[in-house]
């Protein structure tokens, strides 16, 4: 069985590991991507700046779920995870979340009216649907984390 310790160095480590490589796309690969395609397709070229706009800013969601997520462990490891701190941590989680769906529900409705093939609106749906599970779930968990951390206020309150 792998001890909570354990689990949460491994994932710090891969947090770490994933927040190096999204920096990467975030900088280099994204903003080449836009620029190659609007080189290789001058009518589509106007996107490029929207494109690389949109998913930067969706890669910097990411990362704030990240850092969240690194401090969410630092309350762990201090066992200080059920206390109020914790949080708006998962807040800016929540709010992360949340203004990724906004946006990709905006790009979903662009493409969905401008589309004449049903293959990039289906994957933009699918996305979406995800992403919308993803934040509904969260809010589920920061309910949850506010119902532990009241009751774990209240038993140090009677002992």
């Amino acid at each position: 069985m792998v001890t909570t310790e354990r689990a949460v160095t491994a994932l710090r480590a891969f947090l770490v590991l994933l927040f190096g490589i999204l920096l990467l796309f975030q900088t280099m690969s994204l903003p080449g991507q836009f620029a190659h395609m609007a080189r290789e397709n001058p009518d589509d070229a106007y996107l490029r700046w929207p494109a690389t706009a949109v998913t930067v800013f969706w890669v910097l969601c990411v990362q704030v779920v990240i850092v969240c997520t690194w401090q969410l462990l630092t309350l762990v490891r201090t066992d200080r995870i059920f206390t109020e701190a914790s949080l708006a941590w998962v807040d800016g989680i929540v709010w992360a979340v949340a203004a990724a769906w906004a946006t990709l529900v905006g790009v979903f409705l662009w493409v969905g009216f401008n589309a004449d093939d049903p293959g990039l609106p289906l994957l933009l749906l699918l996305l979406t649907t995800g992403v919308s599970v993803l934040g509904l779930l969260m809010v589920v968990m920061r309910a949850l984390l506010r119902q532990a951390t009241t009751l774990r206020t209240d038993m140090e309150a009677v002992i």
